[in-house]
């Protein structure tokens, strides 16, 4: 759930809160916040501009010569776009203006002078998914007139934090900004500010227009049905647009960006039909018949079940309920009547519906998770004064509202000594009314037994003990003084645990952050890695009841992953990341899966950066590695990992086993996660590393003699690996050779074209004595003989 902060203060007021604090707060009262973005951050000297004259470029059809007033002085700017006209008004990037990687330059475009550049949205800083499409291909044109030379984002109240929010199952009524705003109000003791809603005369009757007919009260507990006349269609304005664009919705036009705000607003979603296309004048809310079709806005024709649940006009379906309306009454530029649906739906048979037709939206997300049938007559008083306020039609007097009858709240009885006992903070009676009173939940006190009332949006709230959760969650977790268990039985850490701490500990000294990621993945994750047709990470394993299909399947590598986690850094400029992950792959024992998976354990590296290169990524492996007293390893070339780049990757050998592959990602595959920069990814089977892991520490003395160092230099082939150097000295050196350390590779001029030059340095030492020059050159001479005989290695 995307909250704007500037949309959130029409609610509450939290102009004294800085971002970190709001943000800190809220997620300790319990919301939980993916991201903070701030809108704006790094765009710079963009102002209003007014266009006073266009005049064709006289050495390029396609560029266009214009000056421009932005108050203080009038540029000359030559651009390409074509859709705008002389008058108006348009975001100017002046000389020296920063926009998201792009500096604006005095420069020179066929020959003719231009001072400054005109603005997209996207330049803006806003993904194209929100972009009105009047503006996707053009720049962008102001809605009326601005100060000249005023900052664009303080024109268009741009500037802004955006907060994303993960709501959990249990709390559909956070989908909505008045939502976010009670749980911001009771998190900081402020008082909420509704919308001033008001009733509204409007004009005739709106039942000589409509009808409306619930064939299953069960089905659809409530159908709320008004009527705009004579309607305006044309683009909202500007402060909508804005609104619902940082809240991750594309304006479209005024009535249907009407019922998004106000989906957004109050968590309650709305369809509008064009009026004059619907047959019978009467709304029949019904079952369809079984493998009936229906095209809905998408224009994708789809078959529906008997089980499935229509809005029809006592002809023809013209919406599938709680999804998506049809494309045979979609509100279009010509359309003139509206008749606005605000229903309530039971969310059961949203979810299994959606699921089988494969279809998720705005609307079923919220449905399924349950509505409160209330939130409608608020929804659409909210309506009404939109319309009016936009001056977008003319309201039709009245509504019609179906419904089985309506919602009371729940009524829980409650102990405060209950709920002391099981916070463990000695909150006095009227402490924990208070707070239950901050989230609107009315107390009743009679004779000491205290009845809690549960707003009616509040669908998560049944029991005394929801309630102790609400108390100690508004009174502060972070306040409440841990205490120690006073079970005698205390529990130890697993040796594997014990192990996986000090992985963990490890990565963390060496720079690495640790994530955590959902173990389920979109099957197109492995089409994304450009992995093997043949290989067995193909074999996922899909889910039943999936929360949407980029969640559809258990991963089989944490490589997707991660990506995606560096690929969200690095579009949000930041300039370096590097992180791990220890996870569970889950792989069928047998297809079609009839059993539990077999689950394996894995660790995965991923960063890009600067400083980062192949060899960053393989000093990590062996700072770990060794920190978990693995040795006899080793990197061989790999070249048929087609998720990584061919000349800069190797897979990580113990004796026999592989433990795993690291190296650079392949350009291909960083572009279809969207990074444009070298990224460097690891992935190691932790469950061998387990169990080759050494924690204990085997001591033994200094030694008494020096050790001998020898430098060696060879020119070989550019195509041999390090490690083949490295196994022939090691296999050679004997038993005084103590270490064998790669410092330095060089090709240039004097070396032959297709050669290398690799240097080590060897370090040999004897325990009973010291070594002489004749100990150290038989074994050089030999180690030289070897690397000449089975590399054609030649000693420079």
């Amino acid at each position: 759930m995307l909250t704007p902060v500037n949309w959130l203060k029409k609610y509450v007021e939290i102009e004294n809160i800085d971002i970190k604090k709001l943000s800190d707060d809220l997620i300790m009262s319990g919301s939980n916040i993916e991201t903070v973005e701030k809108v704006g951050e790094g765009i710079e000297k963009v102002v209003v501009g007014k266009i006073l004259e266009i005049q064709g470029h006289p050495d390029a059809d396609k560029l266009l010569v214009m000056k421009v007033d932005i108050g203080s002085e009038i540029l000359q700017i030559v651009t390409g776009a074509q859709n705008c006209s002389l008058n108006d008004y348009v975001p100017v990037a002046l000389v020296g203006a920063k926009l998201p990687d792009l500096k604006i330059k005095k420069g020179k475009l066929r020959g003719v002078e231009s001072f400054g550049m005109f603005c997209s949205f996207e330049e803006l800083g806003f993904e194209k998914s929100v972009i009105p499409k009047e503006f996707a291909d053009g720049i962008l044109i102001l809605d009326k007139e601005y100060p000249l030379g005023m900052d664009i984002f303080e024109a268009l109240d741009l500037y802004d934090n955006v907060i994303e929010f993960e709501i959990t199952p249990n709390r559909p009524d956070c989908l909505s900004m008045i939502g976010m705003a009670r749980e911001t109000a009771a998190t900081f003791d402020l008082e909420l500010k509704m919308p001033e809603l008001k009733a509204f005369e409007g004009v005739e009757d709106i039942k000589d227009y409509i009808e409306v007919e619930i064939e299953d009260y069960a089905k659809c507990p409530r159908y709320m049905a008004g009527m705009i006349k004579d309607v305006k269609i044309e683009a909202s304005p500007m402060w909508m647009q804005t609104a619902l664009m940082k809240a991750g919705v594309r304006p479209i036009n005024n009535i249907v960006d009407i019922t998004n705000y106000v989906m957004l607003e109050f968590g309650q979603p709305i369809h509008a039909f064009d009026y004059d296309r619907l047959e019978a004048k009467k709304i029949i809310v019904r079952n369809p018949m079984d493998n009936e079709k229906f095209v809905t806005l998408d224009d994708v024709e789809r078959t529906l079940k008997e089980s499935h649940l229509v809005i029809a006009d006592g002809e023809k379906a013209v919406a599938l309920a709680g999804i998506m309306g049809g494309l045979n009454t979609e509100v279009s530029d010509t359309t003139v009547n509206v008749l606005m649906e605000v229903a309530n739906f039971n969310k059961s048979l949203i979810r299994e519906a959606s699921k089988e037709l494969g279809h998720r939206t705005e609307a079923s997300s919220r449905f399924e998770k349950g509505i409160d049938p209330n939130t409608a007559e608020l929804a659409m008083a909210r309506i009404f004064q939109l319309v009016e306020e936009l001056s977008a039609g003319t309201i039709v007097k009245g509504v019609v509202d179906a419904k089985a009858s309506d919602k009371e709240k729940v009524e829980i009885k409650f102990r405060p000594e209950r709920i002391r006992g099981l916070i463990g903070v000695e909150l006095s009676d009227e402490e924990i009314v208070k707070i239950l009173n901050r989230l609107y939940i009315e107390v009743k006190n009679e004779d000491g037994q205290y009845t809690a009332y549960a707003p009616t949006y509040r669908l998560d709230l049944l029991k005394e003990i929801d309630l102790v959760e609400e108390v100690a969650r508004i009174y502060g977790y972070n306040v409440i003084e841990p205490t120690l268990s006073k079970d005698s039985a205390w529990g130890g850490r697993t040796n594997g645990q014990q192990i996986e701490d000090l992985a963990r500990e490890s990565l963390i000294s060496l720079g690495l952050n640790e994530i955590t990621t959902y173990s389920f993945i979109s099957p197109k994750a492995v089409d994304k890695l450009n992995i093997n047709e043949e290989s067995l990470l193909r074999n996922v394993i899909r889910l039943r009841n999936p929360l949407g299909e980029e969640y559809s399947a258990m991963r089989t590598t944490l490589l997707s992953n991660m990506l995606d986690v560096l690929a969200r850094n690095y579009k949000r400029k930041v300039e370096s990341a590097s992180a791990y992950e220890i996870g569970n792959l889950f792989f069928p024992k047998e297809v079609p899966v009839k059993t539990l998976p077999i689950e394996k354990k894995s660790l995965c590296m991923g960063m890009y950066g600067k400083d980062v290169d192949f060899y960053t990524i393989k000093g990590i492996v062996e700072r770990l590695l060794e920190a978990m007293g693995i040795k006899e390893y080793k990197f061989i070339t790999e070249e048929n990992n087609k998720t990584f780049h061919p000349g800069r990757c190797a897979t990580v050998l113990y004796k026999d086993h592989v433990i795993g592959t690291i190296g650079e990602i392949h350009p291909l595959v960083a572009e279809n996660f969207e990074i444009d920069s070298r990224v460097y990814c690891g992935e190691l089977d932790f469950n061998i590393m387990l169990q080759i892991t050494r924690r204990d520490s085997i001591y033994k003395s200094l030694p008494k003699f020096p050790a001998v160092l020898r430098d060696i230099a060879v020119v070989i082939d550019e195509d041999v690996a390090s490690q083949s150097i490295i196994d022939i000295i090691e296999d050679n050196g004997g038993k005084l050779l103590e270490k064998v350390d790669f410092f330095d590779m060089y090709k240039g001029s004097q070396i032959e074209k297709g050669k290398k030059s690799m240097a080590y340095s060897l370090s040999f030492r004897a325990s009973d004595r010291t070594l002489t020059d004749e100990d150290i050159n038989k074994i050089f001479d030999k180690i030289v003989k070897k690397l000449e005989e089975g590399l054609g290695a030649q000693l420079r």
